[in-house]
């Protein structure tokens, strides 16, 4: 297991190349999903600074707040309500340029401009969602899309 993250300098790609093999590190041989969670979420946070990161899962019909990284969160978040539970609905990843613009986003901090929301989905259920905000507007796409699903298909469902 990594004890220490090495953060790169460099396009988005570069980032993400170089930061995958140490989650996977992270990750590999640990059962505990918390500690994985709480782990990836760390590394995300680190090696981006982005606002927030973390995990909601799903739990009685509702999404609930799991390992994040950053500003205290929404705790429970509804199916199909906001860019999380809609995510959860549609089972699959959102990016969201203007959070503002989104019908029906759920405000947890005026200080979140963009999002991007990845399903975590293991032998067709869908247990959770990586959650990821930016402070400035437009700040995913396509790259985060690609890297982000390969990083929950990390993630252990137990």
């Amino acid at each position: 297991m990594a004890e220490d993250l090495s953060i790169i300098k460099g396009d988005k790609r570069t980032q993400y190349e170089s930061l995958i093999p140490q989650i996977k590190a992270l990750v590999e041989g640990e059962k505990d999903l918390v500690a994985n969670l709480a782990n990836i979420a760390a590394a995300l946070k680190e090696q981006f600074g982005w606002f927030w990161v973390g995990f909601y899962w799903v739990k009685n019909e509702e999404l609930v707040l799991g390992p994040f990284q950053g500003p205290v969160a929404c705790t429970r978040i509804r199916k199909g309500r906001g860019v999380c539970g809609t995510s959860w609905a549609e089972a699959k990843t959102l990016i969201v340029p203007d959070v503002e613009k989104f019908p029906g986003h759920i405000a947890c901090s005026s200080l979140s401009k963009s999002e991007i929301v990845v399903p975590i989905i293991r032998n067709g259920d869908l247990l959770g969602v990586l959650d990821v905000d930016a402070s400035e507007l437009d700040q995913f796409d396509e790259t985060d899309k690609l890297y982000l699903e390969q990083i929950v298909a990390m993630v252990n469902g137990e």
